[in-house]
């Protein structure tokens, strides 16, 4: 996590203030909760709020960190300064809790808390996958299988592809929102031996969760796993269609760039260039993000009750998975608003290899018209392999074929290369897709 793979809002859900500020109040909603169960005096936890509920300034964060350095204890050095603001009643906070409680509970705070800023840059790209995808809708290109010429398409269809692929990975982060958000206040190994249920249910409802079924002393870390993979997944459609751009900007290809402003440099050698740096940028930051996958599924084997191998990973995985996310969605927003379109050049490249496109509608005619498939087969591609061996136009070479003419006319033959036969489904793609 470095500021320049980073925006400020993001980051700051995983700044010492504000993980604190969870932490204060997790244990404060469970004084509010032990009070009304008659555990704690009811001045106790009201003297918790009006003493302890003030902002994590640096001198307070510095002081839970020296006392850390003594305790080796975070949680610990943590309520032994907020012990110092509140006073003798800070004897009351944390009773029957783990530390677990607080650390698991916080982290699905913060998870939440991180999702919903994820779920912001997902709504902003797919408006502007829509409205580009729109505004293309019939800008003519050639689609590729292996990257070779196949049939046509529009630049459109592309953009609705990545449209709905966005639109699914929304769809998932919505479910691993409400994976993620659960509570665990239930004390040692889980047991609420020492704490009542009615304390998480309190504090889950304060905090926007829901209780955890079965806590053991930690959270289940399949949850956290399905989360991780969710953000891997999403980092994955990222860098699809980070390919794609990076594709069509190659020289030889040239159909679509990202947008290059003024002054900005392509190379430190080389004047001229001009460089899908942002895509790539992109490429890399997906690989950082599915890198916290295979650890979070590690994660989810624990000794027993409770370990803490889980902790260090996702100390890291957590900031930094959902710090890039955050960053990569903007960035790719930004690229697809500012995207430049060369249609010409589509069309250009769409007429190199003289109408092949149109080579499996030649195959179906002469299955139509009482010759076998093989047959056909044999036909059409005698006749693509001379038009790819030297240039002369397909619809020609066909015509030129007595086979092909024999079942062919050559009115017909014109025919099977109009262009709208490949788009009069457009529509209906965009109302799939779009509603």
């Amino acid at each position: 996590m470095i500021p320049r793979y980073s925006r400020a809002e993001m980051v700051n859900i995983w700044e010492p203030a504000n993980k604190f500020r969870i932490w204060f109040e997790i244990e404060a909603h469970a004084c509010d909760a032990q009070a009304n169960l008659g555990v704690i005096p009811a001045d106790a936890a009201k003297a918790v709020w009006e003493r302890g509920d003030k902002v994590y300034t640096q001198d307070r964060i510095d002081r839970i960190d020296n006392i850390e350095r003594e305790t080796k204890h975070d949680v610990i050095a943590f309520l032994t300064e907020l012990a110092e603001q509140v006073g003798d009643e800070a004897r009351f906070v944390h009773q029957g809790m783990t530390s677990s409680d607080v650390l698991d509970t916080c982290l699905s705070v913060q998870l939440t808390q991180a999702t919903d800023l994820l779920l912001a840059d997902l709504d902003k790209l797919l408006a502007a996958l829509q409205k580009r995808a729109e505004e293309h809708k019939y800008t003519i290109t050639i689609g590729r299988s292996h990257g070779i010429h196949a049939e046509p398409v529009t630049f459109g269809l592309k953009l609705a592809k990545h449209f709905a692929e966005f639109d699914r990975a929304k769809k998932r982060l919505l479910a691993a929102r409400e994976e993620i958000a659960t509570c665990a206040i239930s004390g040692a190994v889980g047991t609420f031996a020492n704490i009542n249920p009615a304390v998480e249910a309190h504090v889950a409802e304060k905090l926007g969760l829901q209780p955890e079924p079965v806590s053991t002393q930690v959270i289940p870390r399949d949850r956290h796993a399905m989360f991780f993979a969710t953000l891997g997944v999403i980092a994955s459609s990222i860098e699809n269609l980070s390919i794609e751009v990076r594709h069509l900007q190659r020289t030889e290809l040239r159909e679509a760039e990202e947008f290059f402003s003024k002054g900005q440099k392509g190379s430190s050698a080389m004047p001229h260039k001009r460089n899908p740096v942002l895509t790539e940028n992109l490429t890399g930051l997906a690989r950082l993000v599915r890198s916290a996958v295979t650890p979070a599924m590690e994660n989810v084997a624990l000794w027993h009750e409770r370990d803490i191998s889980h902790s260090s990973v996702e100390r890291m995985i957590g900031p930094d998975a959902t710090v890039t996310l955050d960053f990569a969605l903007a960035r790719l927003t930004s690229v697809v608003e500012n995207l430049v379109v060369y249609g010409e050049n589509m069309q250009k490249n769409l007429d190199q290899l003289g109408g092949l496109h149109n080579s499996q509608r030649v195959l179906l005619q002469l299955t139509q018209h009482g010759v076998s498939r093989e047959d056909a087969y044999r036909l059409v591609q005698r006749n693509a392999m001379e038009s790819w061996k030297t240039g002369v136009s397909f619809q020609d070479l066909l015509k030129q074929d007595d086979e092909v003419s024999a079942a062919l006319s050559n009115e017909l033959i014109d025919s099977l290369f109009d262009m709208e036969y490949h788009t009069k489904h457009v529509d209906t793609i965009f109302t799939r897709v779009f509603g």
